[in-house]
């Protein structure tokens, strides 16, 4: 494993915010769903997409505070330009559960 520098973990803007929609994305090769993610005022609100559909349905991430990385550049997945990275642990049967926190926290708090 490559030991990571600190200066080089401080580049990754990893915040915290908040699904307001999803559905499942349709048009995605492998089972996927498209969220808007609310990170508060300073950033606003991202698209995503997340292969979760093996834990989450869409109308159970409505309300539901993910952690994202906000500083990749976007990229184009079929019609949707995703602009966030939604974090999760892949499992032994490659499932993904997401990286959420255990309390409440203000949308677009970053990482500490």
């Amino acid at each position: 494993m490559n030991n990571l520098r600190w200066d080089e973990f401080e580049k990754v803007d990893l915040r915290v915010g908040t699904i307001i929609s999803a559905e499942i994305f349709e048009e995605a090769i492998k089972p996927a769903i498209k969220m808007h993610i609310d990170f508060g005022d300073e950033i606003g609100i991202k698209k995503s997409s997340a292969q979760i559909t093996d834990h989450y349905d869409p109308e159970t991430l409505i309300g539901k505070q993910v952690s994202a990385v906000i500083n990749f550049p976007k990229k184009q997945i079929g019609p949707l330009m995703s602009e966030c990275l939604v974090t999760g642990f892949t499992q032994p049967d490659g499932s993904i559960i997401l990286a959420v926190p255990d309390q409440k926290a203000v949308n677009g708090s970053r990482l500490a």
